[in-house]
């Protein structure tokens, strides 16, 4: 064996460590040459075929909660129906906008191509209706009404409709159960639009593109319980749109479901009757116009005495509240909103505002006792009764001799009120009034919560009109160049008033008090305002805020949230006054100006209590009012242009009263007979799964 030298070795060792550190330097260069290639030369295209993976977010809408009545039965809920949609942002990247397509899917639906066009075209301030005020990013729906082979045909040849979809959805029923439509009570949905989204981002309930939110009724008020929360599934896609992982997402929460005080089968009671005195009451002659009764609208209120909670609520013309689910035609549209269907989408309950005539009259009763007046008087019910040149007739011209207070509600004695007004006005300084005035008629009325909303949980109600001093002066700076202009000394009847308002129109005048103490001239009252007053006095002076909702139950069905009743007011009637009024309107039902229309009725064991009005409107025939009570319930109901009040809207109440209490028209109760002989108090019952288990 030959020994290498130590010096040798040594050498070889260091070779080879150098080579080693050549080799590794020459793969950090390469492979910083290649992270330089990746990075710094070729980065922005890598950088973008990175950006190309994204998130993708798919909505879920929540099923919306359904309303139901004080019994459990759906008032409005959902059901499935094949829902052809359009995608707006795919249609108008087509050289036509889609048009094309649009034509082909009218074909297919058998619509009419240019209602098709306009369902997807977004509104604007110059765009009429129909149009779509959603999110131009949202599917917008065309139909909800496609049969299976049309969405078959749709789905087959998708080549001939891109950005057209077919599918099944859950869309809003309003079930009508017993044909109660209840149209404006429970109102109707439409998309979300983009401000609206914009205004509820920092909220605590924002809106998504998806959403459907009530516009109306009760759809609208309890919105924000009903909507519930959509869900959003999150998927990873790249660039060619391939799903390459899913993302955290987010569960959907059904709507909760409303129950309210409604009974649906006197709510369709209710609505027949109204209607079907409308139509009695067009065959009347009316001999002040010579010609028939217009009754070109009405509404009628059933509300619990004790509660203020409303059984039932109808206001005529109504509609269908379903022509508003998956999008409305053209057609429709111009039908709800045209003077010549006298505007039906208004809830006349609420926002019909007219001069309520005599039921007006137990305000200026509480008010002549509250300013000194005996309650048993006499005062004289003259035939008519004169301030100067102006003579105010009493009903038909009748007298009654001297009467009491009580008994001038049984007859409806314009000429007692008249009297007790005028000497109010003198007690008050008259032309000149004095600086404290006490205003006794005007006073009360704002008392008794007229001239402001009742409070009701329905969006929209109006305040009505107490005519008072302040009123009056601020009428007057509104109007006044308008009279100025318009009046003449010697001219017709309206240039003459345009020329007394000119000149004196912010006093309060003779003329204007007595007016006012029969519900006539510019008072102006609502059916809900009358239905309060009228429960007050049953109850014995409580003013509560009408209530339609009755609780709010959680998805699962284990969260009860009651909505109680809640009051506004006391009447300013003491007790004593109180009894005396009670048996005054139960004498207009037994032997007064209602008597005709509740003979045979079971006054010992159900007491009733009414009051008759009819209003006269300047141009128009006359307003017919009935205002009545038991111990349960407070019914009013009015008719424009349809007459008197016992002639009129009697008999429908009655109607509804008998089928509330089980009565005979000869008067016999039959309980099994009795839709509701005591309000419904205990709630109904929801499953965890939403299935309503009864009451």
């Amino acid at each position: 064996m030959t020994n290498i030298p130590a010096t040798g070795r040594s050498q070889r060792v260091t070779i080879r460590l150098m080579a080693i550190q050549v080799l590794v330097l020459s793969l950090l260069l390469t492979l910083g040459g290649r992270l330089w290639y990746l990075q710094i030369r070729n980065g922005e295209e890598y950088e973008d075929q990175a950006n190309g993976n994204h998130v993708q977010q798919v909505i879920e809408p929540a099923v919306r909660g359904a309303i139901l009545d004080a019994r459990g039965v759906p008032l409005a809920d959902n059901e499935t129906r094949l829902v052809v949609s359009a995608s707006r942002t795919a249609l108008m990247k087509m050289d036509d906008d889609g048009a094309a397509v649009l034509t082909r899917l009218a074909g297919v639906l058998g619509m009419d191509p240019k209602e098709v066009r306009n369902r997807v075209r977004l509104c604007d301030s110059e765009t009429p209706k129909p149009c779509w005020n959603g999110s131009p990013y949202q599917p917008i729906p065309i139909t909800d009404e496609a049969t299976a082979r049309q969405a078959l045909q749709i789905r087959e040849r998708q080549e001939d409709f891109p950005g057209i979809s077919a599918e099944p959805t859950a869309v809003r029923r309003y079930a009508a159960p017993g044909g109660a439509t209840t149209s404006q009570v429970l109102g109707y949905l439409s998309p979300v639009t983009d401000e609206e989204i914009q205004q509820a981002e920092d909220s605590k309930s924002p809106f998504l593109r998806t959403d459907q939110i009530g516009r109306s009724g009760i759809e609208r008020t309890y919105d924000k319980e009903l909507r519930g929360q959509a869900g959003v599934r999150r998927y990873q896609v790249d660039k060619l749109g391939r799903v390459i992982g899913e993302a955290e997402g987010q569960p959907g929460i059904s709507g909760s479901t409303l129950v309210t005080s409604i009974d649906s089968r006197v709510q369709a009671i209710a609505e027949r009757e109204l209607q079907k005195a409308m139509v009695e009451a067009r065959k009347q002659w009316d001999r002040n116009t010579e010609r028939q009764y217009e009754a070109d609208a009405g509404a009628i209120v059933v509300m619990e005495a004790k509660t203020g909670r409303v059984v039932a609520m109808a206001s005529n013309p109504d509609y269908d509240p379903n022509v508003w689910v998956g999008g409305i035609n053209e057609k429709q549209y111009k039908k709800l909103t045209g003077k010549s269907a006298n505007y039906p989408l208004l809830n006349r309950a609420i926002q019909g505002q007219a001069a309520p005539g005599s039921i007006f009259k137990v305000i200026p009763t509480a008010a002549a006792v509250n300013a000194g007046y005996s309650f048993k008087g006499p005062y004289n019910c003259s035939s008519s009764y004169a301030i100067g040149g102006q003579v105010f007739k009493n009903f038909e011209s009748q007298s009654h001799g001297g009467i009491s207070l009580g008994q001038a509600l049984e007859v409806s004695c314009d000429t007692v009120f008249y009297r007790l007004a005028h000497e109010q006005w003198l007690r008050d300084g008259g032309n000149n009034p004095k600086k404290n005035a006490k205003d006794w008629f005007y006073k009360t009325a704002h008392q008794f919560g007229l001239g402001e909303e009742t409070g009701i949980d329905l969006p929209n109600e109006v305040s009505g009109r107490v005519p008072d001093r302040q009123w009056k002066r601020d009428f007057w700076r509104a109007n006044k160049d308008a009279w100025c202009k318009y009046g003449k000394k010697d001219g017709d009847y309206v240039q003459r008033l345009s020329y007394e308002n000119c000149l004196e129109g912010m006093k309060m005048r003779a003329g204007d008090s007595v007016n006012f103490s029969i519900g006539q001239g510019d008072t102006l009252v609502t059916p809900i305002q009358m239905a309060v007053i009228y429960g007050a006095i049953a109850n014995g002076g409580t003013l509560y805020d009408p209530l339609i909702g009755k609780a709010v139950i959680s998805p699962d069905g284990k969260t009860v949230t009651p909505i109680k009743p809640k009051s506004h007011g006391k009447l300013p009637i003491d007790k004593k006054t109180f009894k005396e009024m009670d048996e005054a309107l139960a004498g207009v039902a037994t032997r007064g100006t209602a008597a005709w229309r509740f003979v045979g009725w079971p006054q010992d064991k159900i007491p009733m209590h009414a009051k008759t009005g009819t209003a006269e409107v300047y141009g128009k025939q006359t307003t017919s009012w009935f205002a009545t009570y038991t111990k349960d319930y407070t019914i009013v109901m009015t008719i424009s242009q349809g007459g008197t009040g016992s002639g009129a809207s009697a008999p429908a109440v009655r109607a509804v009263y008998n089928a509330l209490y089980g009565v005979a028209e000869d008067g016999t109760i039959n309980p099994k007979k009795a839709l509701l002989a005591k309000p419904q108090k205990a709630l109904p019952k929801i499953s965890a799964d939403g299935t309503v288990l009864g009451p």
